[in-house]
């Protein structure tokens, strides 16, 4: 599991940061997080391969988060896709999205599937073979929601002197590896903790996109292995911060360290900071293990460290 960073701006692009945009990349399938003007001109520079997004999320209806939907839905159309897009975002966006492309012209040969986010507790909101999508609510000027990606637990492994000791047939591997017991010819029961070793640990990675600070927010993405929270400003900003519904770093890095993550990745800086060395360090005061959103470099979930 890994996260290529498309934009690490806030609502002003600079020379250097582009808006919102995050991939995931789990098991080779690709999850778009926020779409914000110029995410497909990224994604071609990072090369993404464009027909492998079939997930879209948008954590809110900001421009900064949105706004480059609209033409990588064209650009899709252009090239001649018929597979369904799954978008979710706030509820109130499908008509939104609707209007706007009929005002251009823009005549979809393939369907959208709009999952409507709402509510003020966590929701799984997809569920598929290697992975869940949780969303949960933010604090801010509009509705606006993050995202929890969580592995499913793996296959156990079989040791394979395991396999000619007890002669364990080929036929038996597939339910061993999901934790059954093995009996073998003279009927004993040989528990699977003998003949087996865990799988892969689990990941997960959690996206906090626009949000003030809030108790309820670090139960939401407990223990995740990577956090990535917004950190708009520096500490001197707090008042700012919270009158725009943004955070600052201390807040980042104080939902990181009661949440538990095992590392923190801050972005959405303001345009104001040309240098974010000093976002990262005075997060770092609170928790340690925080790293910088760099637009175009790819993080690994669960081991995350300093170019």
């Amino acid at each position: 599991m890994k996260v290529t960073v498309l934009g690490s701006s806030s609502a002003l692009p600079t020379s250097e940061r582009f808006p919102s945009a995050h991939v995931l990349n789990a098991h080779e399938r690709l999850y778009l997080i926020d779409c914000g003007e110029g995410t497909q001109m990224q994604m071609r520079k990072n090369k993404v391969r464009f027909g492998k997004i079939n997930h879209i999320f948008i954590s809110h209806l900001h421009g900064d988060h949105v706004f480059g939907l609209y033409g990588l839905l064209s650009t899709f159309n252009l090239m001649g896709r018929n597979s369904p897009v799954h978008l979710y975002a706030p509820a109130n966006y499908h008509e939104m999205m609707l209007s706007h492309l009929s005002d251009f012209d823009i005549h979809l040969g393939f369907e959208i599937d709009f999952i409507a986010l709402s509510g003020e507790n966590s929701v799984r909101i997809l569920d598929d073979k290697y992975l869940t999508v949780t969303s949960f609510p933010l604090d801010h000027r509009v509705s606006a929601y993050g995202f929890l990606f969580r592995e499913k637990p793996s296959l156990r492994n079989i040791r394979k002197e395991a396999i000619e000791q007890y002669e364990i047939p080929s036929v038996r591997i597939p339910a061993i590896k999901k934790g059954e017991d093995f009996i073998a010819k003279d009927g004993s029961v040989i528990k699977n903790g003998e003949i087996t070793i865990p799988g892969p640990k689990q990941l997960s990675y959690a996206y906090c996109s626009d949000t003030k600070y809030f108790s309820r927010l670090p139960g939401f993405i407990k223990d995740t292995d990577l956090l990535y929270h917004e950190a708009t400003f520096d500490k001197s900003l707090s008042e700012l911060a919270s009158m725009t519904g943004h955070s600052t770093t201390i807040d980042a890095a104080r939902i990181a360290r009661e949440a538990g993550a095992g590392a923190l990745l801050i972005g959405h800086f303001s345009a104001r900071y040309r240098d974010i060395n000093a976002l990262v360090n005075e997060a770092r005061s609170v928790f340690l293990q925080t790293f910088p959103a760099i637009d175009g470099r790819t993080y690994e979930v669960g081991n995350i460290s300093e170019p």
